[in-house]
């Protein structure tokens, strides 16, 4: 099973949401959402996910952000979207309730009755006596862990290999020196560690930043199989890297990399990927965030097929 690990940011809630009124996500994917804030992009996202049958995972800890203190807010104000969302993820079967380990949140999940249906993220170390702790007879239905003997050691069953896949530059133009690179086998191997599933950030990565600024070069991310279905990632960069100026003439720059070298290698045309072929097609920008969007639809969807055999 994969786990695709998202911050609840707007386009990549919105990705999901496509993904599945697409019926693009199999049932062997489950995405976990850390939100960061109670959107109405959040409710619907829940919402479509529940009208076709698929499971998503809310974490209901989130350590980026602002969603429990707002949530919070928006209750006491008699808030109809913080009602919904409350209710939906209390009372829904396809929403799996999730919680990262932590000392003050132990004690809360041990005293449940439904904590053998919880997934757990425990990827602190100084965190596992708390996990051992809530889990000293039992085991949730999903615990990511990361790739650390002393997490296989102690913990039985239900694991989830967790890992940052993502090679994050300090800027865009410093993709340009690996454009091509190794992403994840973990796809292959994950039974072999004796684990249920596996977990990555997408091509997101692991450091959250809330703020969006224009950058001086515009990268597109893309990852593929190669010929022994390991998952590599290709980094399209624009030429024009000088200055703020203009966005939409960078993206092109790097949509027309991409297109080419997709044609060229043969690369199986997913609904994020067609999406750059539209916007190659049309010749307009759709921004940023729908950029980044694209890709993470592209990836999920890709393993996803590949899970399912298809």
């Amino acid at each position: 099973m994969y786990f695709p690990y998202l911050r609840g940011r707007q386009f990549e809630l919105i990705a999901l949401r496509e993904l599945v009124e697409e019926k693009k996500i199999s049932e062997k994917v489950i995405p976990v959402v850390e939100p960061i804030n109670p959107s109405s992009t959040l409710l619907k996202t829940i919402q479509a996910f529940i009208k076709e049958n698929r499971e998503i995972a809310i974490v209901l800890n989130p350590v980026v952000g602002e969603f429990s203190k707002k949530l919070e807010k928006m209750g006491k104000d008699n808030s109809e979207l913080a009602d919904s969302i409350y209710r939906l993820i209390r009372e829904n079967d396809n929403v799996v309730k999730s919680f990262i380990m932590n000392r003050s949140v132990s004690q809360l999940i041990k005293e449940k009755k439904e904590k053998e249906r919880f997934l757990i993220v425990n990827n602190d170390r100084d965190c596992l006596d708390d996990f051992l702790g809530v889990y000293d007879d039992s085991l949730p239905r999903f615990a990511l862990i990361p790739d650390d003997r002393a997490f296989r050691r102690v913990i039985s069953d239900r694991k989830v290999l967790f890992e940052d896949n993502f090679k994050k530059r300090l800027r865009n133009i410093d993709y340009i020196d690996s454009e091509d690179e190794f992403f994840s086998d973990s796809h292959l191997y994950y039974k072999n560690e004796n684990c249920i599933g596996f977990a990555d950030y997408s091509i997101v990565g692991e450091e959250f930043n809330e703020s969006g600024f224009a950058p001086v070069a515009v990268a597109i991310h893309l990852v593929y199989f190669d010929t022994k279905k390991n998952l590599r990632i290709h980094h399209f960069v624009s030429d024009s890297n000088v200055g703020h100026e203009d966005p939409a003439g960078k993206f092109g720059e790097a949509l027309e990399k991409l297109v080419a070298w997709c044609t060229e290698n043969n690369v199986k045309r997913t609904l994020g990927l067609q999406g750059f072929y539209d916007c190659y097609g049309t010749g307009k920008y759709p921004g940023l965030g729908t950029v980044k969007k694209l890709s993470i639809m592209h990836h999920i969807e890709l393993v996803s097929g590949f899970l399912g055999g298809k």
